[in-house]
């Protein structure tokens, strides 16, 4: 018999919550802050005389820091499994903190040569390993920290603070674009934000030692020894291709309506790179808004329907938005295309995080969410930049839309085969267990 630790108020579920989902923030800001300033930095680690070339080479380095994205969610989830969810979190944003620094740092190619996209290659490795272990880690303290009947609207904070990090980074690349110049931003404005990212970790780290941990694995993982691993996890292999398939439409969709769409509207559509800034921001602002309202929808209604009008509007839709987009010259209607788009992947973003970590139990949990997680955007998340920067240097971008397009409706076909994971959770299972003394049986 092990005793369960008494049931928090909604006040304490609230601050550690958002304790946990600060840190996120922070850790995703540090890395969307690449993607964002890839255009002033890239001459300086890449320089060539093809624009796009420069781009195709800091796209290459974004897509090699996903690599270590499965590595780490392997180290971080193992670790979380059987050391706790605080200690792993505090451990990624440790690194993340430190990669941002170095960044900031790093001589360009012209003071120390083929030195420098060296460093910044390592550092990217370094920074994906963090963000491996982030993920599903996140995704496991936010579900098991969450209140019963409530899990969705609390997990869904996860990309709250995914966007805000991006939304921070595009915050911090408005304001430097209406305070230095373009030669300044080219020259050492870029490396202002790395800079903010890592003194905001620092702050984040304080925080991130005064969580508590969750009731869960302090009930089911302190003895237990198996916990974490990859022998375990294979006791579970259609929740393993369950997480692959949920994931593969909506790390694309997500990357190309997010990520790649700001490059796009620049290169392709012909908009100002200051009005792409606030397009972007303005219409993330509004999906960030539409998380937690998801969220607590699929508390509602359950997870299935939401994740049936990703896949559904994906497939439809993701061509048109696209196509039309590459045309139009109104910034009014590069917005409410690219919110559209964002809408429909909302679906997904959403409750992802809690749908992945309903499939399994506590033992397992934060290893089953994060290694097939890290596996699939590493291989065509990552990458979704590249490959439409490739199609469109050979001529042949409107390639990318159906590609989207098609990997949204595999992940319909995986949101239709599945099962209902919030009548069948294995959070609310290990919760039903626990006799009327708080015992576990």
């Amino acid at each position: 018999m092990i005793s369960s630790p008494a049931p928090r108020s909604e006040k304490r579920v609230a601050a550690n919550i958002l304790k946990g989902s600060l840190g996120n923030m922070i850790e995703w800001f540090d890395w969307y802050v690449y993607a964002s300033f890839a255009v002033y930095f890239s001459a300086a680690f890449f320089p060539a005389e093809n624009k796009t070339a420069e781009l195709l080479s800091t796209a290459a380095v974004f897509a090699v820091g996903f690599l270590m994205r499965p590595l780490g969610s392997f180290i971080m989830g193992r670790f979380a499994d059987r050391h706790g969810r605080r200690a792993a979190l505090t451990l990624s944003v440790v690194i993340m903190a430190t990669g941002s620094f170095v960044i900031a740092l790093i001589p360009t190619y012209r003071t120390i040569g083929v030195w420098a996209p060296i460093i910044l290659v390592i550092t990217r490795l370094f920074q994906g390993l963090s963000l491996g272990g982030e993920y599903g880690t996140s995704a496991t303290y936010l579900s098991e920290m969450a209140s019963p009947k409530r899990r969705g609207f609390y997990s869904s904070f996860q990309y709250v603070t995914l966007i805000s990090g991006q939304l921070f980074a595009l915050l911090v690349q408005i304001i430097l674009q209406g305070f230095l110049s373009t030669a300044q931003l080219y020259a050492f404005g870029w490396r202002i934000p790395f800079i903010v990212g890592g003194f905001g970790a620092i702050i984040v780290l304080w925080l991130r030692l005064t969580m508590e941990e969750s009731d869960q694995f302090e009930t089911q993982n302190k003895q237990n020894k198996k916990a974490g691993t990859l022998g375990l996890l294979m006791k579970y292999p259609k929740q393993f291709m369950t997480v692959v398939g949920m994931t593969f439409g909506g790390t694309i969709a997500f990357y190309a309506y997010t990520t790649y769409l700001q490059k796009f509207m620049i290169n392709t559509t012909g908009l100002n790179p200051k009005t792409v800034a606030v397009i972007n921001f303005t219409a993330l602002l509004l999906m960030l808004i539409l998380q937690p309202l998801f969220g607590a929808l699929s508390d509602k209604i359950g997870r299935k329907p939401l994740l049936l009008g990703f896949g559904i509007g994906g497939t439809l839709f993701t061509v048109p938005i696209f196509s039309v987009l590459a045309h139009v010259h109104s910034p009014w209607a590069a917005f409410f295309l690219m919110l559209f788009g964002l809408v429909i992947v909302s679906g997904y973003t959403s409750i992802n995080a809690i749908v992945k970590a309903e499939l399994f139990p506590t033992e397992i949990r934060a290893l089953g969410v994060g290694l097939p997680y890290g596996l699939t955007v590493a291989i065509f998340g990552g990458t979704v930049e590249y490959v439409a920067l490739w199609l469109r240097s050979i001529n042949h971008e409107s390639l990318f839309f159906f590609y989207v397009a098609a990997a949204a409706f595999v992940s319909f076909i995986v949101y239709w085969r599945m099962f209902e994971t919030s009548a069948h959770s294995e959070i609310e299972r290990e919760a039903t267990e626990k006799t009327p003394d708080n015992q576990m049986i």
